[in-house]
């Protein structure tokens, strides 16, 4: 085996080729070509596209393969007639939808007149995690979140939700007591602060308890 020094690293877009090469050769079998693809793509380019009612399924599969909880059939519906790519999308690479954000923007409770964005799901297939897609999605909200931000004029903008981000102070999500990984992910990359315990909060899945986290925009 050559060591770090003899070697050279090639480029993510050049491993990602070589392996969907592979993939479609008869000298790798499909199962190692996905441990192969899972080895070496470095951060993936990646397109947004819309949810609605034709590929909603899609984020039906998404969130089963990502998720020990279920949703019911009202939050697909909910997402289908949505049709906000600004808030709620798909992310895909090479054609294939790999994973996926969904949020809203709801009052704060206490707040007469404020608003805040919460994350309700931001999946990524498993196989496909660690090379940058999660923190595309949640980019991109906050993203058009600031470029909306100071936007009081709901005639600029087809979407409904531009009128209502000049009234959102903060975004926040709720994460299982267990999940490292996520409450890494949102402190670390984006700046989330751990909040309060919120006991008993999951039905039928253990440990039942989550944390707040959330992020303060202005």
């Amino acid at each position: 085996i050559a060591s770090e020094a003899e070697t050279r690293r090639p480029s993510p877009y050049y491993c990602v080729s070589l392996v969907l090469r592979l993939h479609n050769s008869s000298i790798i079998s499909p199962v190692a070509s996905n441990v192969l693809l899972t080895i070496t793509m470095g951060t993936l380019p990646i397109d947004f596209g819309l949810i609605n009612a034709d590929n909603v399924e899609q984020l039906k599969k998404i969130n089963q393969a990502c998720f020990p909880v279920t949703y019911n059939t009202s939050f697909y519906d909910d997402m289908a007639k949505k049709q906000d790519e600004n808030l709620c999308k798909f992310a895909y690479w090479n054609g294939f939808a790999v994973g996926a954000i969904c949020t809203r923007i709801e009052a704060i409770p206490d707040c007469p007149g404020r608003h805040r964005i919460y994350i309700m799901t931001l999946g990524v297939l498993a196989a496909y995690r660690n090379h940058g897609i999660g923190t595309k999605l949640v980019s991109s909200v906050l993203e058009y979140y600031e470029s909306q931000k100071d936007n009081n004029d709901s005639s600029s903008s087809s979407s409904s939700s531009s009128a209502s981000l000049s009234s959102v102070d903060e975004i926040m999500l709720h994460v299982q007591t267990s999940n490292n990984d996520a409450m890494k992910f949102y402190i670390e990359k984006f700046g989330f602060e751990k909040g309060e315990l919120v006991e008993n909060y999951y039905k039928r899945i253990d440990p039942p308890h989550c944390y707040i986290l959330r992020k303060k925009l202005r």
